[in-house]
């Protein structure tokens, strides 16, 4: 009695970790409704093949058994079944028209960009990220580079590894919570590809294309991602880190952007009224300098010049 509780105990312990190992390998639920019901759709579409695997593994093996030649079964000689073929060809094309319902409902819902509150332009480099926040008449709009902000001594192993390894980057994205934001996704270069797996969300970066892509975030934080299309020896080294923010703290935020980008904008005017020097790129560099970081890394328009 001991030995079979002993053995019962085991083999729900070896269940619990494999349940566990099993949901870290799975899809995540995400925050956002379209990643919800991707996943939903995932583990239908999993339960249905379970199903169908069971079935047709459980014919199978149980034919194989109880049709042996031991048993004194002889095989049936026929060359051809109609109900059986028609059986075989219906039966499944139902399944699949089954499955194809609820995902072309879900592709539906990932493709409709339209009713958006902002969109961002999302610029893939070699290898980094350009974010541009966009508005109607361009007046509101300044754009920064997001880098991987992973040390080298962590990277070349003479430091620990952070909890974000390769997960970090100086500049996140920052976008407002329950705001419906639009991405419009392309590249400078190479082929990349833009990816938040919390956001169930994710696109190819082809230069000279425009990808669209939307998500609605209702939980703030910060989410993590990565560029998954190989784009060169760097590939795994530009990260995709989203900040969700309140939107009061949001609006504060993207009000002063826009604030510092106005005057970084008619500096750089009024320098190349004067004509810019020696002294004009040391005095731009001042301005910078009391700029944020994000207004420092790019701006829409770029800069004219270099340093020297």
């Amino acid at each position: 009695m001991k030995q079979r509780i002993s053995v019962a105990g085991g083999l729900v312990s070896l269940l619990t970790v494999g349940v566990a190992t099993a949901d870290e390998l799975n899809l995540r639920p995400g925050v956002t409704d379209i990643s919800q019901q991707v996943y939903d759709l995932h583990m239908t579409i999993l339960w249905v093949c379970v199903v169908i695997g069971v079935a047709v593994f459980s014919v199978m093996f149980w034919s194989v058994i109880h049709h042996r030649r031991s048993a004194g079964y002889e095989a049936a000689k026929f060359h051809e079944s109609t109900k059986l073929e028609l059986a075989w060809t219906i039966v499944p094309t139902l399944i699949l028209i089954g499955m194809a319902i609820p995902a072309t409902q879900v592709l539906v819902a990932m493709y409709d960009t339209g009713g958006e509150d902002m969109t961002v332009e999302v610029r893939g480099y070699q290898w980094k990220w350009q974010y541009k926040y966009l508005d109607d008449d361009y007046n509101n709009t300044f754009s920064f580079f997001s880098n991987l902000a992973t040390t080298q001594d962590e990277i070349q192993n003479r430091s620990a590894k952070g909890e974000n390894y390769l997960l970090e980057v100086d500049n996140p994205l920052r976008i407002p919570m329950n705001r419906k934001v639009r991405f419009l996704i392309t590249a400078e270069d190479v082929i990349h590809a833009w990816w938040v797996p919390d956001f169930g969300i994710k696109r190819d970066a082809v230069p000279g294309m425009l990808n669209e892509l939307w998500t609605v975030v209702e939980e703030p934080g910060i989410y993590r991602g990565q560029c998954t299309e190989l784009c060169g020896k760097d590939h795994g080294f530009m990260p995709v880190v989203v900040e969700v923010m309140e939107e009061a703290d949001f609006d504060a935020w993207y009000a002063e952007e826009v604030a510092n980008e106005s005057v970084r904008q008619e500096a750089l005017q009024n320098l190349h009224a004067r004509g810019i020097n020696g002294a004009g790129r040391r005095s731009l560099r001042h301005l910078l300098c009391k700029l944020s970081p994000a207004q420092r890394s790019g701006s829409a328009t770029g800069f004219p010049f270099s340093g020297g």
